[in-house]
């Protein structure tokens, strides 16, 4: 099992019912690192001299940023997945090839995701924001919150309600493909290989230069920029190769709840457990009619087996999501101050808390577990089909939709709690 991963899914009609697009993710991090779910509303910037600090380096702002949800590690600015107001969505990947990582401070992968969110109403348009910004500013630095050095480059599944893009990069060359129906998935390696529907404009040149594509035979991305045979990447024992089998099983009936149970699956090593585990999990219906809400369903926790999702949904004044959101520590943070991670500061947040406290109890007993889990099963099943109501019948209630994810959390909370004190 690959050490460090993460899966990044989409399922596009005829494969999914209803006229839907089904996104999903699971982040697989150190198995120490708390994830946060996150909201910004959507701003006006009107000082476009002050810079926008992100990770580790402060770039150009925009006029105007949407409104983003977003589940990432504690520490850093960006995102490993999110959604905007507009129902884009973006997961993105730990990759590696032939070409040298930049441990220098640059943009992280995870900005860039937040970025290409924030700025953009389409897919196609964020993947412009992602490689110009990358043009600009290139990627690097280190990835996780700790002196030991992990750094890599990135590649990117973003959705919309119309299609979805796989964005893969090396340095800041890159190579994108348009997925338009069917399914798709992306893991800790290049996948794109001779369906290159948009590129760097060097692309080829430099692989010639370095001495990897000798210019007549088909370009290949992947086999020319890592060290793949791509002939057998499909027949490979990885995840990649077992996440494109789930999907294939379910191809044409695939819904949001189909994604839930191929992001727990355990078998496949989808759902990590160890050293490096599932830290977080999101799924997202993005439907084709433009007149439905897109709902973003999000863990916050880790082990998604072991988790609830629930549902967000964008609404103007949006309630804040503080049992989701860790604490702060401004300019003392270690992150911010040089040299950085000096010390590693407590960032749980209410739900993770009290999730990481009622496993505890539960793995010493085994009634209790199942109790626990069937609460669990129950809540989730509730919104389920709360959620499905909310798509076949059109209607929002806006008033309860602004505290719709918080109060899940809440109960999701009184779960744990009552386990813990009976």
């Amino acid at each position: 099992m690959e050490p460090c991963s993460c899966d990044t899914f989409v399922a596009l009609p005829p494969a999914t019912v209803d006229n839907r697009i089904i996104f999903g993710k699971n982040s697989d991090r150190l198995c120490d690192e708390v994830q946060e779910v996150v909201y910004f509303p959507a701003a006006v910037h009107e000082n476009l001299r002050e810079h926008l600090q992100c990770t580790y380096i402060e770039i150009d702002q925009v006029p105007e940023t949407y409104a983003v949800v977003l589940s990432r590690p504690a520490w850093l600015w960006g995102a490993e997945m999110g959604a905007n107001e507009h129902g884009v969505c973006i997961g993105n990947e730990a990759v590696w090839g032939r070409e040298e990582v930049c441990d220098e401070e640059a943009l992280l992968g995870m900005d860039l995701v937040r970025l290409g969110l924030e700025r953009a109403d389409t897919a196609e348009k964020a993947l412009n924001v992602i490689v110009d910004l990358l043009e600009k500013y290139g990627q690097g630095g280190n990835c996780s919150e700790g002196r030991m050095v992990f750094s890599y480059h990135n590649s990117f599944l973003i959705a919309d309600r119309k299609e979805a893009w796989i964005l893969e990069t090396a340095g800041k060359y890159w190579a994108a493909e348009k997925v338009q129906e069917g399914v798709r998935n992306i893991s800790n390696q290049l996948s794109i290989t001779t369906k290159i529907d948009w590129e760097h404009p060097d692309l080829r040149n430099y692989a010639k230069q370095k001495g990897w594509w000798d210019g007549k035979t088909e370009f290949d991305f992947a086999a020319t920029y890592s060290y793949l045979d791509t002939a057998k990447m499909m027949l490979s024992p990885g995840r990649y190769c077992e996440g494109y089998k789930l999907l294939n099983k379910h191809k044409g009936n695939i819904t949001f709840e189909t994604m839930m149970e191929i992001l727990r699956d355990k078998p496949s090593g989808i759902n990590m457990e160890g050293e490096f585990l599932t830290t977080a999990s999101m799924v997202s219906i993005l439907p084709q009619d433009s007149n439905l809400p897109c709902i973003h369903f999000f863990t916050g926790t880790p082990d998604p087996e072991r988790s609830v999702f629930k549902p967000f949904i964008f609404v103007p004044n949006v309630s804040q999501l503080l049992d989701t959101s860790s604490p702060t520590f401004d300019l003392e943070d270690p992150v911010k101050k040089k040299p950085r991670f000096q010390f590693k500061p407590d960032r749980r947040h209410p739900l993770y808390q009290e999730h990481q406290q009622a496993l505890e109890v539960i793995d010493k007993k085994e009634e209790k577990a199942k109790t626990m889990m069937d609460n669990m099963r129950k809540l989730e099943k509730e919104l389920f089909k709360e959620m499905e109501s909310i798509l076949q019948n059109k209607h929002l209630d806006v008033d309860k939709i602004v505290n719709l994810f918080p109060q899940c959390a809440k109960d999701e909370i009184r779960i744990y709690k009552s386990n813990i004190s009976s």
